[in-house]
């Protein structure tokens, strides 16, 4: 089995519902990179990424910058481990009050345009043949591998703080948490 880390991404310059549909980190977030990409390096070599794989949302990659960087490596974009998708039929002034819909419920019964239980199940499947690989991510993807994981269908089982890094473990065709990253003292921002 090899590890493979799933990083929220930093804190962004404006949360959820603001004008910016796709901001990218702040100071703080920045700073919380910085401290990701630290932690990975100070791993042992054997545990140590290899590869970074971001979404292809900004905050995300500026989040695995620093990382890649460091590694020496070309950030590889996957939309797998992205956003989860907003109903086409909603503005984004309305994705924040679907979202914490969302969040009160489960997989199954979340209102859209596709099967939000398929997407989840896909999320998860992104990560088997990504062993030794910093991967960042969002809130509610996290959410979708942890709940498979935790076998619970609810949409929110776990609150990861920006930055937070969670391990996992994969042989390829299967993924185990070996430990949960930090988890946020607040609601989603």
């Amino acid at each position: 089995m090899q590890q493979l880390f799933l990083i929220r991404h930093g804190k962004p310059a404006a949360v959820w519902g603001e004008a910016d549909e796709d901001p990218g980190l702040d100071d703080a977030g920045r700073a919380q990179a910085e401290a990701a990409r630290d932690f990975l390096l100070s791993l042992p070599d054997e545990q140590r990424p290899l590869r970074v794989v971001s979404s292809p949302l900004r905050r995300c990659r500026e989040t695995a910058a620093p990382t890649a960087e460091a590694l020496g490596v070309e950030i590889e974009i996957d939309p797998g481990v992205g956003e989860i998708p907003t109903p086409s039929a909603l503005t984004a002034e309305a994705r924040p009050a679907w979202l914490r819909e969302a969040f009160q419920g489960r997989w199954v019964d979340i209102r859209g345009d596709l099967d939000y239980e398929d997407w989840r199940r896909r999320a998860a499947a992104s990560l088997l043949t990504r062993g030794r690989t910093a991967v960042f991510s969002h809130y509610v993807a996290i959410n979708a591998v942890m709940s498979l994981l935790a076998g619970d269908d609810r949409v929110l089982v776990f609150r990861p703080d920006h930055a937070s890094i969670t391990t996992l473990a994969t042989d390829g065709g299967s993924l185990t948490l070996v430990e949960a990253g930090r988890e946020a003292s607040t609601g989603v921002l």
